[in-house]
């Protein structure tokens, strides 16, 4: 993970492309905007190319195994990147692929805008060991897992903070505790207090559209507005992955104001996905030009 976000720092700086014309497929089954179009982006930056498959108009959808798919696809390209809703194919594709296959979301993680995530929270407070980062609404859902994992294994504590009808996931909230100091909390003003960074992200999460009512009024008092923030420090920064519901889990004063990196972690996920390239082209023994 450190070496990762180290690579990020050059590849930030264009100084490392890849040996040779290499190619990425994405092969997405769910909705992506940042995701598809920042690992494309920097594929073409490192001077190789991309191809995008969406499984619904493969063979997939004609009944194609997701092993045969996988292995056919790895004779081809150099990587894979994989959007499914279903943590399970991930695992198929991956254990049946002779190249790396990356993570691009399921419906358990998003690694990769994790990395991001923690990328642009060094850039702007200096190091990441010793913040409080609280994560408020979904505690349960992929983004949250992801980020409280690599978060205290990075030194951070971690805040959840959420309605008492929705728990984290137990596995991971397990797994991050043994790395650091984790806290879960209905309370707003004592989940965010002292808080360093306040996140959040969509209420209803891909997949979960049918009990979007449900959520939303499950989550309703837990939106990131003006309020809420003033119970973090003064300082403390804002964050979202992105889509954003504006007026439902954060509103737009608080997106787009002066405390607001939103944005700059948008952009990190550029930095982030070439680095997560680069770094898997070294492990297997590809070539970087400097």
């Amino acid at each position: 993970m450190q070496e990762i976000l180290r690579i990020a720092d050059a590849a930030q700086k264009g100084k490392s492309v890849l040996k040779g014309h290499q190619v990425l497929v994405l092969l997405f089954d769910e909705p992506s905007t940042r995701t598809r179009v920042s690992f494309e982006v920097a594929m073409a930056r490192l001077g190789g190319s991309s191809i995008y498959i969406d499984s619904h108009t493969s063979q997939i959808s004609r009944g194609e195994t997701l092993e045969d798919t996988a292995r056919v696809i790895s004779s081809y390209a150099d990587f894979i990147a994989v959007r499914t809703n279903n943590q399970a194919d991930l695992v198929r594709i991956a254990k049946a692929s002779s190249v790396p296959v990356i993570n691009a979301l399921t419906h358990l993680e998003h690694p990769t805008q994790a990395l991001a995530d923690v990328y642009t929270i060094i850039k702007k407070k200096g190091g990441i060991k010793g913040l409080k980062i609280a994560f408020i609404g979904d505690i349960a859902q992929n983004t949250c897992n992801s980020l409280m994992l690599t978060s205290v294994k990075m030194g951070a504590s971690f805040s959840l903070v959420g309605p008492k009808g929705c728990s984290p996931d137990p596995r991971y909230l397990k797994e991050a505790r043994k790395f650091g100091k984790v806290d879960v909390s209905s309370s707003l003003k004592e989940g965010l207090s002292g808080a360093d960074v306040v996140y959040t992200d969509t209420f209803v999460s891909m997949g979960d559209e049918l009990v979007a009512r449900k959520k939303e009024k499950m989550f309703a008092t837990y939106q990131l507005n003006s309020l809420a923030l003033s119970y973090a420090k003064k300082d403390a920064i804002v964050m979202h992955p992105l889509p954003a519901h504006r007026g439902k889990e954060i509103t737009s004063d608080v997106i787009d104001g002066k405390r607001s990196l939103v944005w700059e972690q948008a952009r990190s996920k550029l930095v982030v996905e070439k680095a997560v390239l680069l770094w898997l082209s070294r492990r297997r023994g590809g070539s970087v030009k400097r």
